[in-house]
């Protein structure tokens, strides 16, 4: 044996006992607070997880000897929620716990991340209301500030406020995409899928801000303006002013807003909170209020609320090598924050002329990117002073394909590059315009002279084989149609692929259709249109406002340049 499965890794004593002091400064700050240790399996029952609310993907599932479907745990709330529910129904509330506990969650392979991590968490059940949420946001700032991590922000949200405004939409179809939409991280679908309902104006129109606005208690004015124009005069934001007024100055000080935050997992039910520090783009720990899952559980009738948190001890050991080292340590890109360049993935090929065009129409130097050389990484600046400037920039050159991997990753700030390229790529993107330019059309085709073969090949096997350079997307749009496919990724000449027999058909782009002329391909099927998007690390977008500034110069400049945006879905 000479090494652990992929996304494993073993720790050994120096890092380990790093680790431990971190842990260990974490504990002690919940210890002081009251809050008493538990631990639970680390293997769970998928049924009874799944009755308190949707569970995180787990690549680890078995059979248990009398037939139980078991999961390695992928989170560590649930199992509290089971534990607290059969095992201590007669306990004084409020409860308040804690735990340290390994974790497994899916990880796309080959993309450099890890499939365990260590949470270091609290719940505090039976508390809410603002006194709830004041302890608990209070206990994290002290947490950070214990560990002495240098630009800690906690940014928060709620997921109230969008919740209702669907519910209020006669569109239900629209309701279950923008909430798709919002949880992907995909804002120019969400505005392609508003556009194109029959909603009012007004709803319309909160249904798209709302997710996009970000700033102090100020922002708060502007989500109750937002759902009172739509029809929704509940007092949304009532919690969030009433935390901000609940907080010591110390720690309302370094709070914030976002109203993109979504966490993927459907049991949140008002406050939801991430808290980022040593420059990193990737929260260092998430949580939130989750004030249905024990409503019955302690008597019928009787409603418990429930919120609690959840360091990442793998990001907290992150943000202390960043604030202690300047360079990377090989595991992050390097914790930069708002202070050095920003720094714009750019893509080679096909889309680099329009894209020069729009940085430049948007007010950026790119006379050092017309011609780099073979330098990798070039400086540019913008050309525009006063509010909305973005500054010193550093323009990293990569393949379309590589931009969503250098974003996700925190060793660019933004970037830009096809939709297809982020669908494969499948990464925590925020996806903020459409750009309008690189237009292709996602087909499937087969040989002319075969018309029929495939429907033949595929009542006899079961299976239709396809060659592509997208798994993602073809994968997606034949599960969408019932369609099994077995899919042959190739990284050239898709066409070969049925014309010399080794498939059936292909999923491929094209632009004017010359390549299926020429090798006599015919179209059976047309998937998707896709254009370059700007796209930024979610991280970056809520502690950087230089991102969102050039994403509003880029949306201004698409205009300007008159690219025709098509904002293209599965057909």
């Amino acid at each position: 044996m000479t090494a652990t499965p992929w996304g494993f890794r073993d720790i050994l004593p120096e890092e380990a006992q790093a680790r431990e002091e971190i842990a260990l400064t974490v504990k002690g700050c919940f210890r002081e607070h009251h809050y008493l240790p538990v631990e639970t399996p680390l293997l769970e029952d998928k049924g009874s997880l799944e009755e308190g609310g949707r569970i995180a993907d787990t690549p680890f599932k078995l059979f248990d000897d009398d037939g139980r479907l078991l999961v390695v745990r992928s989170d560590n709330t649930l199992p509290i929620v089971r534990l607290v529910s059969t095992r201590m129904r007669a306990a004084d509330l409020p409860l308040r716990l804690r735990y340290e506990a390994p974790v497994v969650r899916e990880c796309q392979r080959n993309a450099g991340g890890s499939r365990q991590f260590t949470q270091l968490g609290f719940e505090l059940i039976g508390a809410g209301d603002t006194a709830g949420d004041v302890e608990i946001v209070s206990l994290v700032a002290e947490a950070v500030r214990k560990l002495a991590l240098p630009d800690a922000h906690i940014i928060a949200g709620s997921v109230r406020p969008f919740k209702e405004l669907l519910a209020a939409c006669e569109d239900r179809e629209l309701a279950a995409e923008a909430l798709r939409c919002v949880h992907a991280n995909d804002f120019v679908g969400l505005d392609a899928r508003v556009a194109a309902s029959t909603e009012s104006d007004a709803v319309k129109a909160a249904i798209s801000e709302l997710p996009r606005l970000h700033g102090g208690a100020e922002v708060l004015d502007r989500v109750d303006a937002l759902l009172e124009t739509a029809g929704v005069v509940a007092p949304l934001t009532r919690e969030l002013r009433a935390l901000v007024e609940g907080l010591a100055p110390e720690d309302a000080q370094v709070l914030s807003f976002d109203f993109s935050i979504m966490n993927s997992f459907d049991y949140y039910t008002g406050l939801v909170f991430k808290a980022y520090a040593g420059g990193l783009p990737d929260p260092v720990g998430s949580g939130g209020r989750y004030d249905s899952i024990f409503t019955g559980a302690f008597g019928d009738g009787i409603e418990v609320p429930a919120a609690g948190f959840a360091f990442s001890l793998e990001r907290l050991e992150a943000a202390r090598t960043s604030a202690e080292d300047a360079a990377s340590d090989g595991d992050h890109a390097v914790g930069r924050g708002a202070e050095g360049p920003l720094r714009i993935a750019v893509p080679k090929g096909s889309l680099k002329a329009d894209t020069l065009d729009v940085l430049e129409i948007a007010g950026l130097d790119v006379s050092e990117l017309r011609d780099p050389g073979r330098h990798l990484i070039v400086r540019g600046r913008d050309t525009r002073a006063g509010e909305g400037a973005v500054g010193d920039i550093e323009f990293v050159i990569v393949r379309p394909s590589d931009a969503p991997a250098f974003v996700g990753c925190g060793g660019a700030d933004c970037g830009i590059c096809g939709w297809d390229s982020l669908i494969e790529a499948d990464l925590n993107l925020l996806q903020l315009v459409d750009l309008g330019y690189g237009l292709c059309t996602f087909i499937e085709a087969e040989p002319a002279w075969r018309a029929g073969q495939a429907e033949r090949n595929y009542t006899r096997r079961g299976s239709l084989r396809v060659a592509t350079k997208y798994p993602r997307i073809a994968g997606a749009w034949y599960a969408e149609r019932g369609v099994n496919a077995d899919i042959v990724s190739l990284h050239g000449n898709i066409e070969l692929g049925p014309i010399v027999g080794m498939t059936d058909r292909i999923v491929d782009i094209t632009a004017t259709g010359a390549t299926l002329r020429d090798n006599d391909l015919v179209i059976t099927g047309r998937i998707m249109d896709c254009t370059a998007r700007f796209f930024v690390n979610p991280g970056a977008a809520r502690l950087d406002p230089r991102v969102r500034n050039l994403a509003d110069r880029l949306a201004a400049a698409v205009k300007d340049k008159h690219f025709e945006p098509v904002a293209g879905s599965a057909q």
